[in-house]
């Protein structure tokens, strides 16, 4: 993924790709201006709603890309973040994942657990049924004893 100031200078690319499509579209469109001394022939071979269609096209898009061009100055860091700044916001980053890691390795290990203690528990379930198809007699086993 690319930093936020190539990001930026993308949506700054596509908003200029889009004002100049939508221009170039619109001269395209744009039915012919009438003067009152000289005889012109019309042509008018787009209708006056396709013209209206694409202005609303290239409307929104422009204004969504302005959207994201604003939402990507806004992310950007401030001129008061100073290097010291950063990195005690690194050092809290650190910190707060090694936290996160202890935890995790905490919920492993529980799981490691339980899973061990289900696996013993279907264990004793598969050879409680295999003697009892067998027709052996039922042997308490040792949690049965508590």
């Amino acid at each position: 993924m690319a930093d936020r100031l190539t990001q930026l200078q993308d949506a700054v690319n596509s908003l200029a790709d889009q004002f100049c499509n939508a221009i170039g579209v619109l001269q395209q469109c744009a039915p012919p201006a009438s003067f009152s001394n000289i005889q012109t022939s019309m042509n008018n071979d787009q209708p006056a709603n396709q013209t209206e269609e694409y202005a609303q096209l290239f409307a929104a898009l422009i204004a969504r890309t302005a959207k994201d061009v604003d939402v990507l100055i806004d992310s950007l860091p401030s001129e008061e973040s100073t290097a010291a700044l950063q990195a005690e916001s690194l050092r809290q980053l650190e910190e707060e994942n090694h936290d996160a890691a202890a935890r995790l390795k905490e919920a492993v290990t529980r799981g490691d657990m339980l899973l061990e203690k289900i696996q013993s528990a279907l264990a004793d379930i598969a050879q409680s049924q295999l003697r009892t198809r067998n027709g052996a007699p039922s042997q308490p086993s040792p949690a049965d004893s508590s």
